[in-house]
């Protein structure tokens, strides 16, 4: 199980890393505040990045499921038991699959229809948010398991 919990921490690592870069005013993979926007948002008209508050506070959540994923991978100490951080990590998993679904839906194109944000989305954000929900949701019933 710790393999598959740093499988999931890698990637979520590097996200919480860049809404922290964003946040401190971070303009990758963009030139300037509006480019990035369109990148990484891609909401209707969008010309700005997020808040950092908002940014941070995204980066803040992320690395809290990093840390459940790495204590459920016995690679992190924590005061929580195994069946309240299994649910917390089946909790996201099901938002992670929940986002990545709603992707490719035609509601989620109308709401960001920015390039290349549609296209970014469609071919590298979603399906990372499905595999990561997915292999949050193993390593959850797993957590369960030896709990």
């Amino acid at each position: 199980m710790s393999l598959l919990a740093v499988i999931i921490a890698i990637p979520l690592t590097a996200i919480a890393a860049l809404h922290a870069y964003w946040g401190i005013g971070g303009v990758w993979p963009g030139a300037d505040q509006r480019s990035c926007a369109r990148a990484v948002a891609g909401f209707k008209g969008i010309d700005t990045m997020p808040s950092p508050a908002a940014c941070f506070a995204v980066a803040g959540l992320v690395v809290a499921v990093t840390l459940v994923v790495l204590a459920l991978g016995d690679l992190f100490a924590s005061p929580f038991a195994r069946q309240s951080l299994a649910g917390a990590a089946f909790f996201v998993a099901l938002v992670f699959l929940f986002r990545g679904l709603l992707g490719f839906t035609s509601y989620w194109r109308r709401l960001t229809p920015e390039m290349p944000f549609a296209r970014l989305d469609a071919r590298y954000y979603s399906p990372l948010c499905l595999v990561v929900g997915a292999a949050l949701a193993v390593l959850a019933f797993e957590g369960l398991a030896t709990s």
